[in-house]
């Protein structure tokens, strides 16, 4: 078996058909999928503007084989951002991601310097 490791995965993209009664959806709702409200949850975070409603990112945490690398967290992300986005009503488009794999990133810490 293979060592898990911890992906988080920004899932970008477009508001596409949008019908009247979900762009009135979204904008009722704005207040809680705004900058305050980005979180990498394993369901996901949604976050837009809602004015103009054109973009999107959903933020997700994946857990998966190292062996699966990055492509698989990001096309995992993208399904889960997909099935959420179709059971909501939302049409979208063009989604791409981001990912960063925890276990390997790198933490700099900066020391204070002295005098």
């Amino acid at each position: 078996m293979s060592e898990q490791h911890t992906y988080r995965v920004i899932v970008r993209g477009t508001w596409d058909a949008l019908t009247d009664e979900a762009r009135q959806r979204l904008r009722a709702e704005a207040d809680e999928h705004g900058m305050l409200s980005m979180r990498f949850t394993e369901e996901g975070s949604l976050s837009y503007e809602p004015s103009p409603l054109k973009h999107f990112s959903m933020r997700y945490v994946v857990v998966g084989d190292a062996d699966d690398g990055e492509e698989m967290a990001a096309a995992i992300a993208e399904d889960r951002a997909e099935t959420a986005l179709r059971g909501l009503g939302y049409g979208f488009r063009d989604l791409r991601s981001t990912v960063t794999d925890l276990n390997t990133m790198k933490v700099t810490v900066k020391r204070a310097s002295r005098r």
